[in-house]
């Protein structure tokens, strides 16, 4: 497998206090990554640390493939909490500042990137009368601007309309199918975020408690039979041995779900009743994406 970038138990500490705890990421080449977490989860402080903003305190980083951290950052753009744009200036000016910034000699490529971004037609308008879409379309335009390999977006749609969603979630499209750049994004707006990522990653409590592929996900999300019981483990192995139930699984202590065999609620229910299990809930159930999301993330409100 190709990886752009592999964490090994990655961790920050502040004081007593583990932002991250040993994360073990790993985002394929071509992927776009979406990365949850409810506010304070460790999200923003493990973006950071792969960009190079902070230093972890335990762990290795990878990216692509290799150690040399220094140089292979030079190939990653990133939009995290600021983007360091001057508002009375034109977007087209902010751009000029980034290009001497990056020591960039292309004659065209503000040019370039502003039409790439949409946003050549306002090149020449204060970025203090941008609508909040604009102005992260310009944040991403920054994050272009050295034909990044790997793009690191700490909540691009965070705050937009509708419409703003919209040309975002179309222009990251557009980034991962025309440019193949891989992309790590963050966001709470679990919806939006379903239509676009490949891959995911949940974190919780600064630990990263699971990762999987978007097929993944809709499998996990299909009809099921929910046990809540007193004993994970018995009942696994009862419904394994008994009724040769192998498609199911354990999203969080003593909750098993149930994908198969669906017909067969009261025959699970007596099996695991006469192997010792004591049964808190039984029920049919099906979930969304945001409610699979909210389950894993440990209940609550999201973000």
């Amino acid at each position: 497998m190709d990886y752009v970038l592999t964490t090994d138990n990655v961790t920050k500490v502040y004081g007593k206090h583990r932002a991250v705890n040993r994360v073990s990421m790993h985002v394929e080449k071509g992927a776009i990554y979406g990365f949850i977490g409810k506010n304070g989860a460790g999200k923003t402080t493990f973006m950071r640390m792969v960009a190079g903003l902070a230093a972890a305190n335990e762990g290795n980083i990878t990216l692509f493939g290799s150690t040399e951290l220094e140089k292979q950052r030079k190939r990653i753009g990133t939009l995290i909490e600021n983007a360091g744009i001057y508002a009375n200036m034109s977007a087209k000016d902010n751009l000029e500042i980034v290009k001497r910034n990056f020591g960039i000699t292309e004659k065209n490529a503000v040019e370039e990137v502003l039409k790439f971004v949409g946003l050549w037609e306002s090149r020449k308008k204060k970025v203090k009368n941008f609508s909040m879409g604009m102005k992260q379309r310009l944040g991403l335009a920054i994050a272009l601007f050295r034909n990044p390999d790997f793009l690191i977006l700490d909540e691009p749609i965070n705050g937009l309309d509708p419409e703003g969603i919209k040309e975002i979630r179309d222009l990251l499209l557009k980034m991962n199918h025309e440019k193949g750049i891989t992309i790590l994004i963050s966001s709470h707006i679990l919806g939006e975020l379903s239509k676009i990522a490949t891959h995911y990653g949940i974190i919780r409590d600064g630990e990263l408690v699971d990762e999987f592929k978007a097929e993944e996900l809709q499998e996990r999300c299909a009809r099921c039979q929910k046990l809540v019981v007193d004993n994970e483990n018995l009942a696994v192995n009862i419904l394994e041995e008994k009724l040769g139930i192998t498609n199911y699984d354990v999203p969080q202590t003593n909750t098993i779900r149930v994908f198969e065999k669906l017909d067969m609620q009261e025959e699970m229910n007596r099996e695991l009743i006469l192997g010792g299990v004591n049964i808190r809930e039984s029920y049919l159930a099906g979930q969304d994406l945001e409610g699979y999301f909210m389950e894993l993330l440990g209940g609550g409100s999201n973000d």
